[in-house]
């Protein structure tokens, strides 16, 4: 079954449409493997995990910027689902971060 352009599945097949999402799950796994290897207090010094969370996290930030300049305009109702996906997503990383306090 082919989709037009417009549609929901089209626009967040794009890899400006999935991207920033597979990244946000990337740093939620970093985040629990350094849950589960380290635990919840919190560690002296910012580690590899801490660092490679937060170029995951702003990473995302340009192409979020890309595909709501390009999407948008396009295909405004379906854009706005996958930009909510996107930031539930963005939001799901940066939960453990905030209640840890780390």
């Amino acid at each position: 079954m082919e989709h037009d352009s417009g549609s929901f599945c089209s626009v967040v097949r794009r890899p400006s449409g999935f991207l920033p999402m597979a990244m946000s799950v990337a740093a939620l796994g970093v985040v629990m493997v350094q849950l589960i290897n380290s635990g919840a207090a919190r560690q002296p010094d910012e580690g590899a995990a801490a660092h490679l969370w937060q170029i995951l996290m702003a990473g995302q930030a340009p192409i979020l910027a890309f595909f709501a300049f390009k999407w948008l305009p396009r295909a405004p109702k379906q854009s706005l689902g996958v930009l909510a996906l996107q930031v539930g997503a963005v939001l799901a990383a940066a939960a453990p971060v905030y209640f840890f306090d780390w």
